[in-house]
């Protein structure tokens, strides 16, 4: 079983920024993806990003790549995910999720792959 926390939502101003933090725990398999998915009152949830943490290789919505990174830190489980130039449209419940899965050839943004969910984190953009 993985345990996953997440925080660091809040209230900000829209042109703003915003570090999400998802830390892992409990039986965490030595290879496995960290995704993030929102969701926003009335709407569907939906991929932002994800790291695979046996490869490094990290996978961003293509709407959100040039404001949205992803990071990781092996030695403390824990995923990053950095929020820049917030709009309201970013307005969500964000949600970590992990999967036992190595590597996806739809790049991990199919939230059915994803084995462990988090209870999630608001951020809410105001202008």
């Amino acid at each position: 079983q993985v345990q996953l926390v997440e925080s660091g939502g809040g209230l900000v101003q829209a042109g703003g920024s915003l570090r999400l933090s998802c830390a892992a725990s409990g039986r965490t398999p030595s290879g496995y993806a960290i995704g993030w998915f929102r969701q926003a009152p009335g709407k569907e949830r939906e991929f932002v990003a994800a790291i695979s943490w046996s490869g490094g290789k990290t996978y961003l919505a293509n709407l959100l790549k040039d404001r949205f990174t992803i990071s990781g830190d092996k030695s403390k489980n824990t995923v990053y995910l950095s929020m820049n130039s917030l709009k309201p449209d970013d307005t969500a419940v964000y949600h970590c999720a992990a999967t036992e899965l190595n590597s996806d050839p739809d790049g991990f943004i199919r939230e059915e792959k994803y084995d462990y969910w988090g209870q999630g984190t608001q951020v809410t953009v105001f202008s």
